[in-house]
């Protein structure tokens, strides 16, 4: 089985710690989603930049049409979270 060593919320430092708090803000917790990249704090940041720009930025798809192929993609690659 895997393992990856993640940086928890209370050692979280700079960068990171910064990243985690926007999390707490947005979703009222960090999600595992978020702590497994957590070894690289700016890879983890231009992860969620770009997450951003894809689901909240200007398109012609509207939010739920974007997040209906995020869910139909998700389940074509056996993703379960």
């Amino acid at each position: 089985m895997a393992f990856i060593d993640i940086v928890e919320e209370n050692r979280a430092e700079g960068l990171l710690a910064g990243v985690y708090d926007a999390a707490r803000k947005r979703a009222g917790r960090v999600f595992n989603i978020l702590k497994i990249q957590s070894q690289n704090a700016a890879a983890l940041q231009a992860m969620l930049d770009l997450y951003t720009a894809t689901m909240r930025g200007e398109s012609p798809l509207t939010r739920s049409q974007r997040e209906m192929l995020a869910v139909v993609v998700s389940r074509a690659n056996n993703c379960h979270y």
